[in-house]
């Protein structure tokens, strides 16, 4: 049998604005009205499956859930950590590629996770999904529905702790959400629409991360969307940032840092520098004072630092940093006024940075 070719997903319910839900129901025989329904069923109860539609004719529920919800993610295997709290799922999309998501809940909020490209063309040395190149880019829809089975199984219940919801969303899996900036947007918006157009979450509640595409982010400044940005910088100097994310030879870090401020200029919302704190590499003293000079050289209360310990990859050259050192890292940029919080690394014990499993599917 001839392999599945690689390319565009179908197009899917969640591909389309709620006009454009409406003409393709019409456009099925059906009327206006069912496009409503079938969101209703999606966005606020989550289920893409026709026996839930009981609302609508058998006949008419069959033949729009056939054309209009193709299945677009099939679970391959999940892995557990935390107490089953944190779980991380390998998905096969439609053409057999590999995209992970991870699920994390915590006392007080539960986040998501997603991938927003098959592998990454960013290249970065130290980064499980850097190292399987890029395949291709998710659709809207296939980045909504590791969405909706995450939120669906913690409405129903499958996370320990009883049901929940769905609080907040992170784009850092695999990918750089930049490089795919349509689609990332597309979701961010079914995201944050009213239910039942949307999941109805709040804008401040998602994360969309970037190893510094300037262009993108000045763009994303000015969507009018108060998403949190982040930025993966991982070092303060030319030198070593440009071994670390190759991407830093195009738009330096001084050109990064100045993207970052303009988008705390006009959205207002603090921005979150990631550094993945890397033994002998980039967690010298020296760099953490480099560091908060050239965020203070922007001004006051406009950044975060979340320094990172390093989920080593296997059979990788690259490790954590020494708690000792991790220890005065923090302290130096503290001592810059900046605030600085070691980020949980949840779900080290499965393989958690991205790209880790479908890795190790793929060899």
């Amino acid at each position: 049998m001839a392999a599945p070719k690689r390319g565009k997903a179908p197009r899917h319910f969640a591909d389309m604005t709620p006009e454009e839900r409406i003409e393709a129901v019409t456009a099925l025989g059906e009327k206006p009205f069912r496009a409503k329904q079938l969101a209703n069923h999606y966005f606020t109860h989550l289920t893409a499956d026709p026996e839930d539609m009981t609302d609508l004719p058998k006949a008419s529920r069959d033949h729009l859930v056939s054309q209009l919800f193709p299945e677009l993610l099939t679970k391959v295997r999940t892995m557990e950590a935390d107490g089953g709290t944190t779980v991380k799922t390998l998905w096969h999309l439609h053409d057999k590629v590999k995209v992970e998501s991870v699920l994390m809940r915590y006392t007080n909020r539960s986040t998501l996770c997603v991938s927003s490209q098959v592998g990454c063309g960013m290249a970065c040395p130290f980064c499980a999904t850097g190292q399987l190149g890029l395949t291709r880019n998710l659709s809207t829809a296939e980045i909504v529905e590791q969405i909706r089975l995450a939120a669906k199984s913690l409405a129903d219940g499958e996370i320990p702790g009883g049901p929940t919801r769905l609080n907040n969303l992170v784009f850092m899996g695999m990918g750089e959400p930049m490089a795919n900036y349509k689609a990332v947007m597309g979701t961010v918006r079914q995201a944050i629409a009213p239910t039942p157009d949307g999941l109805g979450m709040s804008a401040r509640n998602i994360t969309v991360s970037t190893v510094g595409l300037v262009p993108a982010m000045n763009k994303l400044a000015k969507e009018g969307i108060p998403v949190t940005l982040a930025l993966s910088l991982h070092a303060p100097d030319d030198e070593l940032r440009s071994d670390l994310v190759p991407i830093n030879t195009r738009w330096s870090v001084d050109e990064v840092l100045d993207a970052a401020r303009n988008y705390f200029e006009v959205t207002g919302r603090r921005v979150s520098i990631e550094y993945a704190l890397i033994r002998d590499m980039n967690d010298h003293a020296w760099r953490a004072d480099l560091l908060g000079e050239k965020l203070t050289a922007r001004g006051q209360g406009w950044v975060h630092v979340n320094p990172i310990p390093l989920n080593p990859t296997p059979g990788s050259i690259w490790t954590a940093s020494d708690p000792a050192v991790e220890d005065e890292f923090v302290a130096r940029l503290r001592g810059h006024g900046i605030p600085t919080t070691i980020r949980d690394t949840r779900g080290s014990d499965i393989d958690g940075a991205c790209g880790q499993l479908a890795a190790e599917e793929a060899s």
